[in-house]
C-alpha cells in the first residue's frame, strides 16, 4: 500500500498597522502575491504525492521541473513569512545592551547593522537582503540573495529578511526610488521580533 502524504500549507495572517511610506495597497498587493507562493507549494506537494502513489502519470521532465520549482515557491512562501512578521507591532527600537545588540556591535562596529544592510540593498538587481546568524562562526552574516532558493545560507537561522523585489515597493515607488522604499522599511520594522529571532538561535 502507497500512503499519500502531503502537507497543506495556510497562508498565515499578520496583524500589520498602518506603515509609514508603504501604502495599505501595496501590502494587500503584496500579501496577494505571498498567498499565491503558499497555494503553489500545496499544488506542486499534491501532484508530486499523486504520480508518488501512482494516481497521476506524469512523463519524468515534468516531475523534474516540479522538483525545481518547489524550492523556489516554498523558499518564497516562508521568507514572505520572515518579511511581514518584522512589520507586525508597529516600529520599535533595538534595545541597548542586549545579546543582540552586543552581536551588532561586535560584527559592525560604530557603523552598525542597519548601516550595512543599506549597503548591501545597493546591490543591483532583485532578490533579498538576508541577516543570518552562524552558530559555528558565532556571528552575525548579512548576504544578498538574488533567488528565494538560489543563495541561501545552508543550515543558518535567519534573522532579517528585506524584500528587494520589486512586487515589494512598485505600488508606491518606481525602481529609482527603491531607495525610499528602504527608509520605509526601517521606518516601520519592529526590531523587537528581529531580537526575538536572534535570541532563539542560542
Amino acid at each position: 500500500m502507497v500512503f499519500l502524504c502531503i502537507m497543506n500549507y495556510t497562508a498565515k495572517q499578520f496583524n500589520i498597522p498602518n506603515l509609514a511610506g508603504i501604502s495599505e495597497k501595496q501590502i494587500k498587493v503584496h500579501l496577494g502575491l505571498y498567498e499565491g507562493y503558499v497555494k503553489q507549494v500545496n499544488f506542486i506537494g499534491e501532484k508530486l504525492a499523486a504520480a508518488r502513489a501512482g494516481k497521476l502519470e506524469l512523463d519524468p521532465y515534468i516531475v523534474s521541473e516540479l522538483r525545481r520549482r518547489f524550492a523556489f515557491e516554498f523558499d518564497g512562501m516562508r521568507m514572505h513569512e520572515y518579511y511581514f512578521e518584522q512589520l507586525q507591532g508597529g516600529s520599535c527600537k533595538v534595545k541597548e545592551e542586549n545579546a543582540f545588540a552586543n552581536a551588532v556591535k561586535e560584527k559592525y562596529g560604530e557603523q552598525g547593522l542597519e548601516a550595512h544592510i543599506r549597503e548591501v540593498a545597493g546591490s543591483r538587481g532583485i532578490g533579498w537582503v538576508v541577516v543570518y546568524y552562524d552558530p559555528l562562526s558565532q556571528s552575525l552574516i548579512t548576504t544578498f540573495v538574488s533567488g528565494h532558493e538560489v543563495g541561501q545560507l545552508a543550515g543558518l537561522p535567519i534573522i532579517l529578511a528585506l524584500d528587494l523585489w520589486e512586487h515589494a515597493f512598485m505600488v508606491d515607488y518606481v525602481p529609482a526610488d527603491k531607495k525610499n522604499y528602504i527608509d520605509a522599511f526601517f521606518a516601520n520594522i519592529n526590531w523587537g521580533v528581529v531580537e526575538k529571532r536572534f535570541d532563539a538561535t542560542k
